[in-house]
């Protein structure tokens, strides 16, 4: 138990390197890039204390250049999930009872090594992974996943101070207690950091977990758990396993010790798993936390008087870095009439200089959508759109998969603002804009309220700040996170807690003590210094 009552170092947020022409830190980058891309790596679960190789081996590709191989995972079954829950569940005792200033101490380090010696590497995967430019990948893999695992230890630290007022004669104190059972963790491919998140939160405040990537995220998985295992992770406490989820949830949602889910992904899976859970609930030994961020189809409103540059710049960013494959991206856009001239003119300029290619080359902006299946659905909405006379393409709306999954950046002007692609998640390199009247400010307001079952992001530019305060009033529930003249990306860990409601999730705040909360199970205890040896009160006495 600890000597002493501790604080971890105040964390900051990470500096996002630059990646300059001439920077040490290009350098290195490239380097790492060109030492991946020069061998093909043989990517197994881990299990406990083992390296498992199943010899069923699925190849891993560039999005950007799908006939390269990178090399092959190996897939797991059923039985690699039951062994994984073996592992979790005979790790956990040990893991619960190391004092906390040592589980912190691990993932501090683990946030360092990510700072240093393994920043290249993990950004190189990323890109070549999951298609991200050198600054997507470096604002991802490298800073949000360090300044995860450092804001997480200052806020479990806030946690375990939170403690009770005590009475006269009483020692009230609370315990927080790793969750009775094990935690299944659901990462995505969009971002890394959420990859090593989501498992390391529930981790870091004692318990342990079974974690199950996306497929096209396997490539740079397997370095978090790298770093993790070089930080000194002890072995069972985060089980890495590639098996696909109907296998995974026929073992883990039967399993009586199943405890908690953290997951991200898409909205219609969230709601399988969660049924899925209710229906098993009286197999479990306790009511499983449910911890999920999920789809959305997030906006930008726009009043009169807001500038047109601003807002064509926050389109452009917002809707097309990483290829609109953000949950909190641009999908929808309302732009008065009065700006919609200069907008489109400001868009159509910013397009014609975006570059679209290959990571490798730092001069690209776009890149690839993450794979085939991927690129299948977005092009299918771009035809769509084509094919609706309400529908104006007026930037981009081209599409190629010979040799990448490229998607030019498409902006669809619509003249009906139920259509297609105004409602549906489409998660991809399209943004659709309609033009309202300009006087029609809050009736516009109304219909971006009501016109998706997402409540994840959304932003207002304006300079009205009387326009201001009625958006962020009428829109109170339509977005867990809300700009105001920005665009309606780039949550900073400490800063912007990121999460939303309705279909969107849970909103339990990745990135702030609140999620910390879901992973432990608080006990309370009183201590009575002197006992009470006589069961009679004052009030029975007669005089």
């Amino acid at each position: 138990m600890p000597k002493g009552v501790y604080t971890v170092p105040l964390p900051k947020n990470e500096p996002v390197l630059s990646y300059a022409p001439g920077s040490s830190e290009r350098a290195n980058l490239k380097k790492a890039l060109e030492e991946a891309r020069s061998k093909q790596a043989d990517i197994p679960m881990y299990i406990g204390a083992e390296e498992v190789r199943t010899g069923k081996k699925k190849p891993l590709n560039p999005p950007h250049d799908h006939q390269h191989l990178l090399g092959h995972f190996h897939e797991g079954d059923a039985s690699h999930v039951e062994q994984a829950i073996n592992a979790a569940l005979g790790a956990k005792e040990a893991w619960a009872e190391l004092a906390w200033e040592h589980r912190a101490s691990i993932f501090l380090k683990a946030a360092d090594l990510l700072a240093g010696p393994y920043r290249a590497k993990i950004n190189a995967a990323t890109m070549l992974g999951q298609s991200k430019n050198a600054f997507q990948a470096e604002i991802d893999s490298a800073c949000e996943l360090i300044d995860f695992l450092r804001f997480n230890a200052h806020y479990m630290v806030q946690i375990y101070q939170d403690q009770p007022e005590s009475s006269p004669g009483v020692w009230n104190r609370l315990e927080y207690r790793p969750l009775e059972g094990f935690v299944f963790a659901i990462t995505p491919f969009n971002f890394t950091a959420i990859a090593g998140n989501l498992p390391a939160s529930a981790a870091l405040m004692g318990n342990t977990v079974v974690w199950k990537p996306a497929f096209t995220q396997i490539y740079s998985a397997q370095v978090i758990m790298e770093v993790f295992k070089e930080a000194g992770l002890p072995d069972g406490v985060i089980n890495l396993v590639y098996v696909d989820g109907p296998t995974a949830g026929g073992v883990i949602f039967n399993h009586p010790d199943f405890a908690g889910l953290h997951f991200t992904g898409s909205t219609g899976v969230f709601k399988n798993l969660w049924k899925t859970i209710g229906q098993n609930i009286d197999k479990y030994k306790t009511y499983p936390r449910i911890v999920g961020e999920t789809g959305g189809k997030d906006f930008i409103m726009a009043h009169k008087s807001a500038n047109a540059k601003e807002l064509a710049t926050a389109i452009v960013r917002g809707a097309f870095e990483y290829q609109g494959q953000k949950c909190s991206a641009a999908s929808r856009v309302y732009v008065p009439s009065n700006l919609w001239d200069d907008v489109k003119k400001y868009i159509q300029e910013d397009l014609k200089s975006i570059k679209m290619g290959v990571t490798e080359d730092f001069s690209n902006f776009v890149n690839a959508v993450i794979d085939e299946r991927a690129f299948d659905k977005i092009a299918s909405y771009i035809d769509r759109v084509k094919a609706n006379d309400m529908n104006d393409i007026v930037a981009g709306g081209n599409y190629d998969k010979s040799k990448g999954y490229f998607i030019e950046p498409t902006v669809v002007h619509s003249k009906d603002p139920q259509s297609l692609t105004m409602c549906e998640e489409i998660f991809g390199p399209v943004v659709t804009i309609y033009v309202y009247q300009a006087e029609r400010y809050e009736e516009t307001l109304e219909l971006v309220n009501s016109t998706s079952p997402y409540a994840l992001t959304g932003s207002i530019l304006a300079k009205d700040r009387y326009a201001i305060e009625l958006a962020s009033k009428k829109l109170v529930n339509a977005a867990g996170n809300f700009y105001i003249n920005d665009k309606p990306t780039g949550a900073v860990v400490g800063q912007q807690p990121f999460g939303g409601s309705r279909a969107s999730g849970t909103n339990d705040k990745a990135g702030s003590a609140l999620n910390l909360l879901r992973w432990v199970s608080p006990r309370t205890i009183k201590e009575t210094f002197v006992p009470p040896v006589d069961y009679r009160y004052p009030f029975l006495q007669e005089k």
